[in-house]
């Protein structure tokens, strides 16, 4: 009676499945015809949220329909639509028909959440909005005054309107994201099953069958390169070794910085990634599934987009530098720690592959590092205190002991064998069998149980230091016993390198190169400390400080002696190794009143070093470096703070005056024998300053002066003797160094320059982009093997001195061109601070660091984020291109237009910097930032200047085009055209939506709406940068 009870619940429920999967096709047929109107749209620009033809009460009964529920999904939407299901036959087959069905079917779960938890009206509103836009961009006649219209319908919106339907196009824009971030990962399985299956041809005849590791049909992975350099046929094939010494040898580290960039919460990250997780199941369940699994993983992605939609966008806290670097290095807990070695099994699979299997890569070799500056970047940012950096490295060393705890305890319950030790006349196994006694069992097992318990205690140790620190208690920090708990890598790594070496020893080499391969690798990249901090601080501070000890010893004022007096005193300091003054003097009561706050701020910075373990800090950077005093003076007071191992001091040339100086700089201390001894192994590394050298003079003369300064400081080195590592220190968006195509990137970098070695900042948005999934982020490990392989092999001279010549003059003119807007018109910075929302952007709260580093500066102290990122907002993007167009235009009128146009033709480093405009200018919109003018500036002069900009702007795309020898902006990137044109309009939306709220916002202040309103820009804000896919 009990079983039919329950079989009498569960047939209809069984049924109903088995029936529904049957008529889906049949009931999309029959509701096709309903749903026509609703869906074209959203078929032909990948997913709008409504439609106009819908009046309010039917829409709201079309939503509220029982097959949208939250408990069913066996309907439309739905992620599983069939191909009979798109409008276009080929819409079925292509590469991009899933994607476009995922957005499809996202935006209408989005707006049957608006509609549920705002009313249909809302959602209508939201559609209307978005038809605007859409015809907007088709009627050409529009001109600038195209987004009038939408304008005018955004004016009659009430304030809590505006919050939600700018929330609606900046969700839309967040999950698109999602879906686009879902789709290059599935694109990469794809290639690669076409790769084995032989359906795309290679590149390289007479390499060996792909294996499906990685990427042998694409130039920019390390299998396309190897084949290239391997197996090319025209004549310049590299042998097998030189490729394999290369691979062993080449390091790449990537720095995570606390560079405010990212405008998304974690919290809305984190769902994005579910969201990407379960259109990841989908793909799995397509070809073979229960409509059952079918309808769980469709209620799954209607919950998370409801969920989405209920997430307050808005951070509401201003983060402090712990919580940044706890959110920064989340992607390495949560990525990167399996991805990492699942890459470096697929490169060892690969070099096996292509050069032979004697060719795998060793178990200790270290192609990637990670660093950080989130905790230890004080340069502006008096929120980081030597007592945050102190939690930082602690906090780190308990997320590294515990991720590498659960990895060992994991192989103690993998390795249980127990292997014969009869005969055995292994050194290793002898060695673990000195451990655990000849009796034992499990001897793996045994060996690794004490490993596994020293990790504990080294969590449980750094968590009660980090209690310490938090609670302000004086201690001891060198209290840790060696024996109790792990301080050095090596110690570790050695314990597990003898297991594995036991296991080979005794026959089970599979088993000793399974999980104790990656464990081993992990040690290797991330050490016991996950990531090594970097301190950043700003060379006045260093001269402070000093100036304080001088005066202090009755030596006069360090900042009045000239520079020569400075080196003087400091190697004379550094030969003498006799502290300045005694540790925590200027705490005393009768000497504290030399020393200053910020002074003394520095010196117990230093004596923060002094107390770190062995991996915990890596580099000393010293931002607005200008001088070798500058450099000497960071390493005196290391030595003076009884630092006994001091960090790497590494001098940051920013501007375009100290990257032209930074040579005779660096000749300047490599003539200093003391200085010359302090490196350790005579190897030096020097920063460069993307961002602030841009702000400085213009992206065009930026990228001449740091690829000749780099070429000058090589010659520099080579000189002296010294091996030069260059850390670029480049931001995601073009205005502030980056480069989309980092394959690219960095092979367009001076001939002789990186030598295997790369060492680059990764920043916001950018993590998440290329970090922030499994696929991806292996993927970006691969291009930057690639690369840095392809660049150690790749011939490319250095530019003849015409070519030279010719950049000085685009270099000069293009400086002068942005200097004379930015710096010189008096206009400009009313117009600027009237027509972009940059004085607003201090309330977005995504970063714990002021926006300018002095508070009374103008623009010239506004840092270079929250510039950029202004002018992407009005899709002006000014940065990157004010400049180029007078420089390209001028010599194109000259007799020197044959020299220009051979430098683009033949000259990949020039080239690549020039498409890189053009790519910004077709993702820059004149006629959007003619719209904030007209909402925003009142100053008739601002006005006539801001037309003169966009005149400039036209002018600049004309030259670009012309050098280019292109029709359109980006012709030949039908990715890019594709994405922008769906994109658009969405953005369009958000951009009007901004400039009507910013018009009240600036009139509200005290006002009961003024709280709705901040409210509503900063979803705008978000929206847009979702949108354009950066920030600053």
């Amino acid at each position: 009676m009990i079983n039919n009870t329950k079989v009498s619940q569960v047939e209809p429920r069984t049924m109903r499945l088995v029936l529904a999967s049957r008529a889906m096709a049949a009931a999309r047929h029959a509701a096709k015809s309903q749903r026509s109107h609703l869906l074209s749209s959203l078929q032909a620009s990948s997913a709008p949220l409504a439609t106009s033809s819908f009046t309010a009460r039917r829409m709201n009964e079309y939503v509220r329909h029982p097959r949208f529920s939250s408990t069913s999904s066996l309907h439309e939407p739905t992620l599983f639509t069939s191909p009979s299901a798109f409008a276009d036959p080929i819409d079925a087959t292509s590469d991009d028909a899933l994607l476009r069905s995922d957005v499809r079917t996202m935006g209408t779960l989005l707006g049957e959440a608006i509609s549920h938890h705002h009313g249909a009206d809302v959602l209508q509103k939201v559609e209307r909005l978005r038809s605007m836009a859409k015809e907007s961009r088709t009627v050409s006649s529009a001109g600038e005054e195209r987004l009038a219209p939408m304008a005018e319908f955004v004016s009659e919106l009430t304030a809590k309107e505006l919050v939600v339907i700018s929330r609606a196009f900046a969700h839309f824009l967040g999950v698109a994201n999602a879906a686009e971030a879902h789709q290059r990962c599935r694109r990469l399985k794809l290639d690669l099953e076409r790769e084995v299956n032989e359906e795309v041809s290679l590149p390289v005849n007479g390499a060996p069958a792909p294996i499906g590791a990685l990427h042998a049909s694409k130039p920019d992975s390390t299998a396309g390169v190897i084949s290239r350099l391997v197996y090319g046929k025209d004549g310049k094939s590299v042998s097998k070794e030189e490729i394999y010494k290369s691979l062993i040898s080449q390091t790449v580290e990537i720095v995570l910085t606390a560079h405010p960039t990212q405008v998304n919460r974690r919290t809305l990250l984190e769902k994005h990634s579910r969201v990407q997780k379960i259109l990841n199941e989908a793909d799995s369940l397509r070809e073979k599934s229960t409509p059952y699994h079918r309808q769980q993983l469709d209620d799954a992605l209607r919950r998370e987009i409801a969920s989405i939609w209920q997430t307050d966008e808005v951070s509401r806290v201003k983060p402090t530098p712990q919580s940044e670097a706890e959110r920064g290095t989340l992607v390495l807990e949560t990525i990167l720690w399996d991805s990492l070695p699942s890459f470096l099994r697929k490169l060892d699979a690969t070099m096996k592959w292509g050069l032979g299997e004697e060719y795998g890569l060793p178990l200790t070799a270290s192609p990637f590092k990670f660093a950080s500056w989130m905790g230890g970047d004080r340069d502006g940012n008096p929120n980081v205190t030597p007592d945050v950096t102190r939690e930082v490295c602690l906090t780190n060393r308990i997320k590294a002991a515990q991720l590498l705890e659960a990895d060992v305890r994991e192989l103690m319950g993998l390795i249980s064998g127990n292997p014969p030790s009869v005969n055995c006349q292994s050194e290793a196994m002898q060695k673990i069998r000195m451990r655990v006694g000849e009796e034992s069992r499990a001897p793996y097992r045994s060996y690794l149980h004490p490993v596994a318990t020293k990790l504990a205690n080294t969590a449980s140790w750094a968590q009660r230091e980090l209690k310490r620190v938090q609670k302000k208690e004086n201690f001891d920090y060198h209290m840790a016993n060696p024996e109790d708990v792990y301080l050095n890598e090596k110690e570790l790594l050695e314990e597990l390198l003898t297991v594995h070496q036991s296991l080979c020893d005794t026959g089970n080499t599979v088993v000793a190169n399974g999980k104790l391969v990656d464990v081993i690798r992990k040690i290797s990249a991330f050490g016991l400390t996950l990531v090594p901090l970097d301190v950043r601080q700003e060379s006045d501070r260093h001269a402070e400080a000093l100036d304080c000890i001088t005066k202090y010893l009755g030596l006069g004022s360090y900042s009045d002696w000239d520079e020569a007096t400075r080196v003087s005193w400091i190697q004379t300091q550094l030969q003498s190794r006799r502290p300045l003054i005694r540790s925590g003097i200027w705490r005393e009561a009768e000497s504290e009143s030399f020393f200053t706050p910020t002074a003394v701020d520095t010196l117990e910075t230093f004596q923060m070093i002094s107390e770190q373990y062995e991996g915990s800090l890596g580099a000393y950077v010293i931002s607005q470096c200008t001088s070798a005093s500058d450099i000497l003076a960071v390493l005196l007071l290391q030595l003076d703070a009884g630092v006994k191992k001091p960090l790497r001091v590494v001098p940051l040339f920013e501007t375009l005056g100290d990257l032209n100086g930074a040579a005779a700089t660096m000749e300047k201390l490599f003539s200093i024998p003391a200085y010359i001894g302090s490196l350790e192994g005579r190897k030096q590394e020097i920063m460069v300053g993307y961002s602030d050298s841009a702000k400085d003079a213009g992206r065009l003369a930026a990228s001449w002066a740091q690829y000749e300064t780099q070429v000058k400081l090589s010659e520099v080195a080579k000189k002296f003797s010294v091996d030069v590592v260059y850390f670029h220190g480049k931001g995601g968006t073009v205005g502030r160094g980056g480069n989309p195509n980092t394959f690219k990137a960095i092979l367009s970098h001076a001939p002789g320059t990186i030598n295997g070695q790369f060492r680059v900042t990764e920043q916001g948005e950018m993590i998440s982009q290329n970090f922030g999934y499994s696929d991806r982020a292996e993927r970006t490990l691969d291009i930057y093997t690639a690369a840095v392989l392809a660049e150690q092999h790749t011939d490319r001279p250095l530019p003849s001195k015409e070519w030279k010549d010719m950049m000085d003059k685009l270099s000069q003119i293009s400086c002068d061109a942005y200097r004379k807007i930015v710096r010189g018109d008096q206009r400009f910075v009313p117009y600027f601070r009237a027509a972009t929302p940059e004085l607003e952007l201090g309330s977005l709260n995504i970063g714990s660091r002021p926006a300018k580093r002095k508070a009374s500066g103008g623009v010239e102290s506004l840092r270079a984020i929250p510039w950029n990122f202004a002018w992407t907002q009005t899709r002006l993007n000014l940065p990157t291109w004010l400049g180029v167009g007078e420089a390209i235009g001028e010599v194109l009128s000259s007799k020197d237009e044959k020299t220009l146009r051979t430098m683009y033709n033949e000259w990949d480093s020039f080239r690549t910097t020039i498409d890189l405009v053009e790519m910004i200018l077709s993702k820059s919109d004149s006629s959007v930032a003619r719209h904030y003018e007209r909402v925003l500036v009142s100053d008739p002069q601002a006005l006539e200047l801001g037309g003169e900009i966009r005149e400039i702007h036209d002018a600049t795309e004309r030259a670009v085009l012309d050098l280019a020898g292109h029709k359109t902006l980006s012709e030949h990137d039908t990715l890019l055209q594709r994405l922008m044109a769906v994109r658009n309009p969405y953005v369009d939306c958000l951009n009007v939506l901004q400039a009507e709220t910013l018009k009240r916002l600036r009139k509200s202040e005290g006002t009961a709406e003024e709280d709705v309103l901040k409210d509503a820009l900063l979803t705008t804000i978000t929206g847009v940068a979702n949108g354009m896919g950066n920030t600053g």
